[in-house]
């Protein structure tokens, strides 16, 4: 049997994805299972290998595939891209209002669902089990290596970064969560992607204590091992906060126009998401025009208590 899913996003949606990869793999072991995704996820094909074949590159092209699985969003777009892959069933998502393609296979969207919840719903309408919500993110000898290297003991790690300004706290508000933390006896490590280096460097600046800043130099699996054996992770609504979840490493989130329903730990013990609640929640602007009022809100005192809890 041949199946391809459709899931061409980032790290964090990826993640979010792997429950659901992984009831997949348990129904049809013996699948041949492709994933149609952006080029950047082949990196991580040797540690999901267990659930995954093959990499296609998105939007991939029409194949023998015995069964599609649209998991990449509503389908306003993306269930063309599954049905033009030309599989014998196709399943997926649609929106109320919208065509369903097959109502024995595609499920109604839900803005409310959490993502990872809703990405078993739908592997389960194709024959998985019921699986467990677990997130996993497998470390290589190499993450383990890359993190010795750095020889930490007590540390947090303090993510200032996202992929959109308008999803991201104040790096002043960060720098000042950090102090505090620092001042408590934790290292401070800040981390981000190489093109973070500069708004990582504004938390620096901002910042009494020393810090550790690794902006743009550590490997994803590097970056992996760090929060695995940190003991707190302060961050955006962003990829690091679903690593996070996967090592079970505690971690405070910051949720600035992001919808926390969908993108959530489902762990809210380990995990503490904190939003001000704002009508114009999930933002579509990459900048805000009305001034951030869902970053400024959100208090220093508020994380600094949540990072203690």
């Amino acid at each position: 049997m041949r199946i391809a899913v459709v899931r061409a996003l980032q790290l964090g949606d990826f993640l979010v994805a792997v429950p659901a990869l992984r009831a997949l793999r348990h129904a049809y072991w013996t699948a041949h299972i492709a994933l149609v995704a952006l080029p950047w996820t082949r990196a991580l094909l040797e540690r999901f290998s267990r659930y995954i074949d093959e990499l296609v590159e998105y939007p991939g092209a029409p194949a023998d595939y015995d069964l599609v699985i649209q998991m990449h969003g509503d389908g306003s777009q993306s269930n063309a891209v599954a049905l033009g892959l030309g599989g014998k069933r196709t399943a997926g998502f649609y929106r109320r209002g919208n065509p369903c393609p097959d109502p024995e296979t595609f499920l109604e969207w839900d803005d409310r669902e959490n993502e990872v919840l809703r990405c078993l719903r739908l592997a389960e309408r194709v024959g998985a089990p019921r699986g467990t919500p677990e997130l996993e993110f497998p470390l290589l000898e190499d993450d383990i290596a890359e993190w010795s290297a750095l020889r930490l003991s007590e540390y947090v790690c303090v993510h200032a970064g996202s992929q959109l300004p308008s999803r991201r706290w104040l790096p002043e508000r960060f720098a000042a969560v950090a102090d505090s933390l620092a001042a408590r006896g934790d290292q401070v490590v800040l981390t981000g992607s190489a093109g973070e280096a500069a708004l990582v460097q504004k938390v620096e600046r901002a910042m009494r204590a020393p810090a550790l800043n690794l902006a743009g130099k550590t490997s994803i699996g590097g970056l992996a091992a760090l929060v695995a054996r940190a003991r707190l992770v302060l961050c955006n609504d962003t990829s690091i906060s679903h690593i996070a979840a996967a090592m079970r490493t505690p971690s405070v989130v910051v949720a600035c126009g992001s919808d926390p329903n969908r993108w959530a730990p489902l762990d809210r013990e380990r995990h503490r998401v904190l939003y001000h609640d704002i009508a114009c929640r999930p933002c579509m602007h990459a900048q805000c025009p009305i001034g951030h009022p869902c970053a400024l809100e959100v208090k220093t005192a508020t994380v600094l208590q949540a990072c203690a809890a």
